[in-house]
């Protein structure tokens, strides 16, 4: 099962082949792509260095066995040169500590830097960010991934820094218990006893001590501790929807204060605080149940070892180095076969982490393979024959599948300024997505000049210098001062043509008046043939609206295009040669073009 929507389904547990596949699927891109020399060869110097870190393990265990036989036996030469020896070791043990740790890191964040990469690119190609957004509010909103921004920036993040960590906890555990077994399995003898008159004798019998125990460890640990993963899937997705909301109360601070909606925001605030609490606090008591079992679990396997060896040292069989280094052996086979109880808390947020980029990447493809229902927009193939905009049995929906409006045939060419005009709602905004191609729920042929630029009516400004805002999206570097200054001014911005270096968020700082023109001088400045422009100037008073509506026709003309524009006001008829009206159409369904 796929997991695709915010919400994580409670008791279901797919295979681990399912999840193992997934966590591949996101996991070999990068060791296959351009980067692999270096991710291989940082992934086995790090390989290289557990299996170091194990050896070491083997040489301190032999090192327990001579170090207390000599304390046993009271014998000093071999008590300092065992001293001298533990202090080689420890060094070697702290110099691979501080490059596991170095190594490690470098890897994640190498491999953490390509993903986002990566699924940025996805994310912004194919304006898939903008479909996926109005997919949110159609009939299969369910199945949208939530927060596309917190999987980027939070769950890649987790989710290389958790992979290689439970990979590399694992590889340990492997080399580990194979390294020791054999240890313990020497070390232990054999266990007899008397059953019905007949004397049997169990080899290794710490060895199957320990396997007993670690397995019924590990089947109460997930069995307690199971219902982490449903929970950490809901914490992510509640922590993300909190975190938006307070984002938005920012980019509409003005908005909210001028409503007075300080008071509506609090309370809106602490609901989705209260839903993170609460799912917390559930996380928090199935967690507690989980230490509560896996602390007694550890405390109990510091003792079990000298319990079960302690009848054969006090019979004397063997030694307080043998019985020390019998300890050592059987932790480190009880800690390896103990993985998946110690690991289980961070194997259920990887699994969480893993479904909620398995479900953002499979959505990404959706989009990127097809989009369903999106009309055909041509912009480069035969520009000499389009040098407008024409469509052809046009159906513009809604993202829930009703139909907006219909336009069996439609054309402006150039030289033409087509004024588009209906009710408020009946799709002149969503008519205008189709043309730019960027409106998934229409259908039919659509076809205009590539030199065109679309002026929306809430215009997007970067935060930064006004010149990164003004050259948007390109980058200010292609414009000189001089032409950013004189497109300021044509827009009626002269008191802004000092201020191109002055950093700000513009689209808070600028009223609406101000956007508009802005994003106007960004029209001027890149001199399209093609304007399409909707409700551009509803901010601005008669007299600056006709100015620099003046100045678009002009610029149009120059350039051998045209306009089509949405407004409402009656003063923009005289910029245009023809209209385009949008009327219900017969039996209420939708609206029409003629």
């Amino acid at each position: 099962m796929l997991v695709t929507d915010g919400a994580y389904p409670v008791g279901h547990w797919s295979t681990i082949r399912d999840t193992a596949s997934r966590a591949w699927a996101l996991t070999r891109p990068y060791f296959v792509s351009e980067q692999r020399w270096v991710a291989c060869g940082l992934l086995a110097a790090v390989v290289a260095l557990n299996l170091a870190f194990v050896y070491l393990a083997v040489l301190f265990n032999q090192w327990n066995q001579v170090f207390y036989d000599s304390l046993q036996e009271k014998n000093s030469a071999v008590f300092w040169a065992q001293l001298w020896r533990f202090c080689y070791l420890a060094f070697a043990y702290i110099v691979i500590a501080v490059y596991k740790f170095y190594l490690t890191q470098l890897l994640e964040i190498r491999w953490r830097a390509w993903l986002t990469q990566q699924f940025l690119t996805r994310w912004l190609s194919d304006q898939a960010f903008y479909v996926m957004e109005l997919a949110r509010f159609g009939p299969a909103q369910s199945a949208q991934p939530d927060n596309p921004d917190q999987r980027i920036q939070e769950d890649i993040g987790q989710f290389t820094a958790m992979t290689l960590g439970l990979v590399m906890g694992l590889l340990h555990a492997v080399v580990t218990l194979a390294s020791f077994v054999g240890i313990l399995w020497a070390l232990s003898g054999d266990f007899g006893f008397n059953l019905g008159g007949t004397e049997y004798a169990v080899p290794g019998f710490m060895v199957w001590m320990a396997l007993l125990y670690c397995g019924v460890g590990s089947v109460l640990t997930h069995y307690i501790g199971r219902s982490q993963i449903a929970l950490n899937f809901q914490q992510q997705r509640l922590e993300a929807d909190f975190r938006h909301h307070l984002v938005r109360v920012r980019e509409y601070s003005e908005s909210i204060a001028l409503d007075g909606g300080a008071d509506n925001e609090n309370q809106r605030l602490r609901g989705r605080f209260e839903s993170v609490l609460g799912n917390f606090m559930r996380l928090l008591r199935a967690q507690k149940n989980l230490v509560w079992f896996t602390s007694f679990f550890g405390q109990a396997a510091v003792v079990f070892p000298f319990v079960v060896a302690a009848p054969r040292y006090f019979s004397g069989a063997i030694k307080l180095g043998d019985l020390m280094q019998i300890s050592s052996a059987f932790g480190e086979v009880q800690g390896a076969m103990s993985w998946f109880v110690d690991s289980y808390s961070t194997l259920a947020g990887w699994r969480a982490t893993t479904d909620r980029l398995t479900g953002f990447s499979s959505s990404l493809a959706a989009i990127a393979q097809a989009r369903p229902g999106a009309a055909s927009v041509d912009g480069e193939a035969d520009v000499r024959a389009v040098s407008g905009v024409q469509a052809s049995d046009l159906r513009v929906c809604l993202p829930d599948g009703s139909l907006l409006l219909a336009a069996d045939s439609l054309r402006a060419m150039a030289g033409e300024r087509v004024l588009l005009q209906g009710p408020s709602g009946s799709g002149k905004s969503s008519l205008f997505r189709t043309f730019a191609g960027i409106w998934p729920f229409a259908n039919g042929a659509v076809q205009r000049s590539p030199d065109a630029m679309f002026i929306p009516q809430r215009p997007y400004f970067p935060n930064g210098a006004l010149r990164e805002a003004l050259a948007y999206p390109e980058m200010p570097a292609g414009y000189s001062d001089t032409q950013l200054r004189e497109a300021l001014c044509s827009a009626h911005l002269p008191e802004l043509a000092e201020d191109l270096d002055r950093h700000a968020a513009w689209g808070q700082t600028l009223s609406g008046g101000e956007q508009q023109r802005l994003a106007i001088a960004r029209v001027l400045l890149k001199r399209p043939a093609w304007v399409f422009a909707d409700e551009a100037t509803s901010a601005l008073d008669d007299a600056t609206q006709e100015a620099v509506y003046g100045r678009l026709v002009a610029m149009t003309t120059a350039c051998g295009g045209g306009m089509v524009s949405i407004a409402h006001r009656e003063g923009l008829a005289q910029f245009h040669t023809r209209s385009w009206i949008l009327e219900p159409a017969p039996g209420g369904a939708g609206f029409v073009l003629r």
